[in-house]
């Protein structure tokens, strides 16, 4: 499985004439990337959304494509694939493929035949909307959009203008703003169109009946968080009840409601006060399934998988002895199983959960698996590895999954991967600590370190690829990454990830400070001597903690949208539930020794590393006022520093060029500390709007 993953790739170009390069970010920009599949009933075809790069425009663009998975060695084509237009949300029903559609200039549910033909619109309402979901019985589609509470149907509010008005906007609760956007009162509800001949005329019918909330939940919520009954005549929906505990709440209950709006929404959840999540229900239409987490507040709470009994309420918790957080799942076609992925020591599997007994069942080895759907056969789902982008693979029985695409094959033809090894040490309390390190191809000397450190807190530097902080990208640059798992990381079992709460600056530095020694005693190939440390986030606050408690150890650091105050942080945040549950669940004026303890800001008198510092104008989550801040304290200690802000990007960096400049920027600055590149400043032409 391992060759399977890492090198079948590179075998697939073997051959390729042109000679071998090292990786850039110019070449990761211009990757194709696969996502939404969806598959027939019958298992024959599958299709997907395939992200192209418009550099010129600055953006992604997508097509539909299709692969005929019942001949042998078919090959992938277009199946809507019309210039200037985006094509997404593919959803098979019969012989038909619905998906959404900006032709014209407004986003519209369209259909085309599975087998080919010409796409036809089915939709007319105007006001826009952020998805959809096609009944599993053809007659019916569930929308949602943005539309002020109570709105009866998609039909857009008018509304009367003051000439004379101003532009303030007021708010007497929060959200005020939630991760890259200000609230206007709007909220993304359900509304259900009736679907035939003539397609979804008119402007449907609202379901929600009262309830005021985001459905799907605001700001990464999808159609996963939405689930047809077999029959078409129910809809499942999760959705965390607004009001003014809103900023401060994780709680998403389930809801079932009739299709036709002809009563009122039924919460299946109601007892518990944490989250309820991905309902997906058995194809007999008798079992719910979902995930749920018991403590209110936390959102990095372990995922249990739960099955209710849709006839008599009953509800069991099958996964509760596997100290794994779900983080999707699928009910296989026989509906005895489901498929679900986890993290689990740096790797991201396919399990199998069997629905009677819980028996869980490991069904892949390396690799980050993700868009899991169930085929007649198995299953179709994406795997990525730090050295590989995403493709599809299928899995039949106990085989092994088989490539079934390789969509960018001839784009990293000429490009030598680096290679990844796997150390563990001796942690903070003594626990086993996880971590690896990549090492640029062809190195034959030692190499300067990019010491990686993960954001989340609660996640992991696992074995999946990323665009944007790529560990084969500054491997492609000849730097030797490193990447520890610290404590409050993902995949090692819930108490290791709870273990960060009420200790951010802790363990966490701990085991970062012995990883990069483990590091560098175990791999000779790695110059310990000549190290820099960057991180977003936590990993961002973690580089600000550095700065003052770690300052004679790092060449120069990278700080990206991290916290530098956490007094600041407590009141500029806005969803208040996380930071307040790290700090031990109370307020900063209840306990504000909590989030002193740990704060950067305090130690600012002993920073001496150089560091660059970047932020998003946009970035609501960690407010950029926190980079101005640490640039401002650089500034004034007379360390070398540098500010980058987008004012286009949030708490990412998206955009193609966009994140070429900021490779350009953060190897440019470790080049001129690390002396990879003495006298250069940087990669890239500056912006002269920027200030030294």
């Amino acid at each position: 499985m391992k060759h399977l993953l890492a090198t079948s790739l590179l075998a697939l170009v073997a051959a390729a004439p042109a000679p071998a390069r090292q990786l850039t970010i110019a070449d990761v920009t211009t990757l194709s990337r696969v996502s939404a599949p969806a598959v027939s009933a019958d298992g024959r075809w599958l299709v997907w959304q395939q992200r192209e790069t418009d550099l010129a425009a600055n953006r992604g663009r997508f097509d539909l494509w299709r692969l005929d998975l019942s001949r042998r060695g078919a090959r992938p084509e277009k199946l809507a694939a019309e210039a200037e237009v985006n094509e997404t949300s593919p959803q098979v029903v019969g012989g038909t493929v619905f998906f959404q559609s900006d032709k014209g200039g407004d986003d519209a549910i369209w259909a085309i035949p599975v087998a080919g033909g010409t796409p036809r619109k089915l939709t007319g309402f105007q006001g826009g909307f952020g998805g959809f979901k096609v009944a599993p019985t053809g007659n019916r589609i569930v929308v949602w959009a943005d539309r002020k509470p109570g709105a009866p149907s998609l039909a857009p509010a008018m509304e009367k203008k003051d000439a004379n008005a101003g532009a303030g906007r007021t708010y007497d609760q929060l959200f005020v703003r939630h991760w890259d956007t200000w609230t206007t009162g709007d909220r993304s509800q359900l509304f259900v169109l009736p679907l035939g001949p003539d397609g979804a005329p008119g402007d449907g019918v609202a379901v929600e009946r009262g309830l005021v909330g985001d459905t799907p939940s605001k700001p990464f919520g999808g159609a996963e968080e939405l689930a047809w009954s077999p029959d078409g005549r129910t809809l499942y929906f999760a959705l965390r009840e607004a009001g003014r505990i809103e900023a401060t709440s994780t709680n998403l209950d389930i809801f079932a409601v009739p299709a036709d709006g002809s009563a009122a929404p039924r919460n299946l959840t109601d007892t518990n006060d944490a989250t309820d999540t991905l309902p997906a229900v058995s194809p007999d239409g008798r079992t719910l399934a979902y995930v749920a987490m018991k403590r209110p507040g936390y959102e990095a709470d372990r995922q249990v998988l739960m099955l209710r009994d849709l006839a008599t309420g009953a509800t069991r918790a099958v996964t509760e002895g596997w100290d794994r957080s779900i983080g999707s799942l699928a009910w296989a076609v026989d509906g005895r199983s489901l498929f679900v992925t986890a993290d689990d020591r740096q790797e991201v599997p396919l399990f199998r959960v069997d629905a009677a007994s819980g028996k869980v069942t490991r069904l892949t080895t390396e690799g980050h698996v993700a868009n899991v759907v169930a085929t007649p056969k198995g299953a179709v789902f994406t795997i990525d590895t730090l050295v590989a982008p995403a493709d599809f693979f299928s899995l039949a029985g106990r085989s092994r999954p088989a490539r079934l695409t390789s969509v960018n094959a001839v784009k990293l033809a000429d490009i030598d991967m680096p290679s990844v090894s796997r150390f563990t040490f001796a942690g903070a309390n003594g626990d086993t600590v996880h971590g690896y390190a990549v090492r640029p191809y062809g190195t034959t000397g030692k190499v300067p370190i990019a010491f990686m450190i993960h954001g989340g807190p609660q996640g992991s530097s696992n074995n999946s690829w990323s665009y944007r902080w790529n560990p084969a990208v500054f491997a492609g640059a000849g730097y030797g990454l490193v990447a520890v798992d610290f404590h409050g990381s993902t995949g090692y079992g819930q108490g290791f990830t709870d273990a960060i709460r009420n200790n951010w600056g802790g363990w966490p530095l701990e085991d970062l400070q012995k990883g990069l020694a483990a590091a560098t005693a175990k791999f000779g190939w790695l110059d310990g001597d000549n190290a820099c440390a960057m991180g977003a986030s936590y990993g961002g606050y973690m580089v600000n903690w550095i700065a003052g408690q770690w300052p004679d150890r790092f060449k120069c650091l990278v700080q990206h949208n991290g916290v530098f105050d956490a007094r600041a942080m407590a009141y500029e945040t806005e969803e208040l539930w996380f930071d307040e549950w790290e700090h031990g669940g109370k307020t900063y004026y209840e306990d504000p020794a909590a989030y002193e303890r740990w704060n950067p800001v305090h130690h600012v008198a002993k920073w001496k590393t150089p560091m660059l510092v970047i932020t998003g104008e946009k970035d609501f989550r960690i407010p950029y006022t926190q980079g101005i801040a640490s640039f401002t304290a650089l500034q004034r200690r007379g360390i070398p520093s540098r500010l980058l802000i987008n004012p286009n990007e949030n708490h990412w960096v998206l955009r193609p060029k966009e994140s070429r400049q900021w490779y350009g920027e953060v190897l440019g600055w470790m080049d001129r500390w690390t002396g990879k590149a003495p006298g250069a400043d940087m990669h890239i032409a500056r912006d002269t709007t920027m200030v030294k």
